[in-house]
């Protein structure tokens, strides 16, 4: 199996088509993002990078069985505000992997981009690519809530539940810059818990999009890349510290509400009613580096070597390496 991979970020396509396809040969890639292509050039060493997608002489790219990638979704995404989609300067470089895959003609291509995206965007990728996309969720895989579309050439089943919980992935400390400082930290009551969706929990202040605050009893909700504020590319999250203390903050307890107050650097929810879920010694705080590539199913410390503000961005635009492997599974057992 040779491929080319095209928008590869840091390399989540490489990996799962070398756990598959064992003795796959990379003709060459395609990035321009200078931390990703550091990350992917520690991992992947003699892999040739072709650069800018815009710029590659399409006639002169050696021959491949396998053209994969997933061009940038900003534009189509329904966070985006007043969206331009396919004609956005980002997102139409999905026409640039048309051009690929039309000129050279592979045996197999694999398209993957946002769930998310307008109905007249998701037409006319199928109708370029000659196929309607599979919608799956890497919350089967692992214990992210990540919806995804992907177009390829061969029939894919959905993976099974591995039953994966946020929970499963976190690390048991982690540095104190990680915590949310001085939250005024509201804490709703609820008697249930829905394992299979990403569940809000409380808020901060008043609820903005990178105030709310999760259960690390469901799945979390997807990583972003360009998200600002205190928990925007990773949410945030009230994590049980196990057996332990990290302040002690002023509870006072509503009909609908725990609310915290103080001026420490965390705070402690120490109960709340017997019909309720009970939080002990909890933590407010985003999710580390190291946990979302737990979330995309990377390898502990993959993106080690740059900033942690880069990490968070490079992965947010990542691929879910499980989803990646399951699809490619099912073309080896069909084909």
């Amino acid at each position: 199996m040779k491929y080319f991979s095209t928008f590869s970020g840091i390399g989540g396509f490489e990996i799962a088509i070398h756990s598959v396809f064992p003795n796959a040969e990379c003709v060459g890639y395609s990035e321009i993002d200078k931390y990703a292509i550091q990350i992917y050039q520690k991992h992947f060493p003699t892999h040739k990078n072709f650069g800018d997608i815009t710029q590659i002489n399409i006639k002169n790219l050696p021959d491949f069985n396998l053209l994969v990638g997933g061009s940038p979704c900003q534009d189509m995404s329904i966070a985006k505000k007043n969206r331009k989609g396919l004609s956005g300067s980002r997102s139409g470089l999905f026409y640039r992997f048309v051009e690929i895959l039309r000129e050279k003609k592979p045996k197999y291509f694999l398209f993957e981009n946002v769930a998310s995206m307008s109905k007249e965007d998701k037409k006319i990728i199928s109708k370029k690519l000659g196929t309607e996309p599979v919608c799956v969720n890497a919350s089967l895989v692992s214990a992210q809530n990540r919806k995804r579309l992907f177009w390829c050439n061969w029939n894919v089943e959905q993976p099974k539940d591995r039953g994966i919980l946020l929970k499963d992935v976190l690390e048991e400390c982690v540095n104190e810059k990680y915590l949310v400082k001085n939250p005024e930290t509201k804490i709703w009551e609820r008697s249930q818990i829905n394992e299979t969706n990403s569940v809000r929990i409380g808020q901060i202040g008043k609820g903005g999009q990178s105030d709310r605050i999760y259960s690390t009893r469901g799945k979390s909700i997807s990583l972003s890349a360009n998200g600002g504020g205190r928990g925007a590319k990773t949410g945030l999250y009230a994590v049980a510290q196990r057996g332990r203390y990290i302040s002690h903050g002023i509870v006072a307890k509503t009909k609908q509400r725990i609310e915290i107050s103080g001026n420490k650097k965390a705070h402690t929810i120490t109960s709340v009613s017997k019909d309720s879920m009970i939080i002990k010694n909890t933590q407010i705080r985003k999710l580390t580096p190291l946990e979302c590539e737990r979330l995309q199913t990377f390898k502990d410390g993959w993106t080690e070597g740059i900033s942690d503000t880069q990490r968070y961005k490079c992965l947010g635009n990542a691929v879910c390496v499980e989803v990646i492997k399951h699809i490619l599974e099912n073309e080896k057992t069909k084909n």
